[in-house]
């Protein structure tokens, strides 16, 4: 979120109106970077809430398409966006070829995978293992968000 030469690379691209796709978190350097200002964008859940410090809104959703950001949440839901764009910029067809290219078809053994489903035990253990780093994104982003002069809400 600090790296200028990458925020600059982010802006440009969004700038000149190309796509912009960030998967988890990346979502962060987007809002470090300005694009997500009056946006809707996701990202981890871990993080979720720091979406607000780059006037972001936030959306509980495991992809966002904002005309050319595309934001999507955890990691696996890079591949669900990576589909949807794919679908947007070519045709749901050549999505689906790619989708069975890979032969995703998820089943996940369990139905912990958001937080609102996750038992509490393991919502409690994952969370105080993100603890510490969202302490430091949420501190970074407070800087930032005064940097980009975004009022925290």
């Amino acid at each position: 979120m600090d790296d200028e030469r990458t925020l600059s690379l982010v802006r440009r691209h969004a700038e000149a109106g190309r796509v912009v796709f960030s998967v988890c978190t990346g979502a962060l350097v987007c809002g470090a970077a300005g694009v997500l200002r009056g946006r809707r964008a996701t990202t981890h859940w871990a993080a979720f809430d720091l979406l607000r410090f780059f006037g972001a809104t936030p959306v509980d959703a495991r992809v966002v398409i904002d005309d050319n950001i595309v934001t999507a949440a955890g990691i696996t839901s890079g591949i669900d966006g990576a589909l949807q764009l794919a679908a947007h910029v070519r045709s749901e067809q050549v999505a689906q070829e790619i989708q069975l290219d890979i032969q995703y078809a998820p089943e996940p053994p369990f139905d912990s995978g958001n937080p609102d489903r996750a038992p509490p035990a393991v919502l409690s253990a994952v969370s105080a293992r993100y603890r510490p780093l969202t302490d430091a994104r949420r501190l970074t982003a407070r800087r930032i968000a005064a940097r980009l002069g975004i009022p925290e809400s």
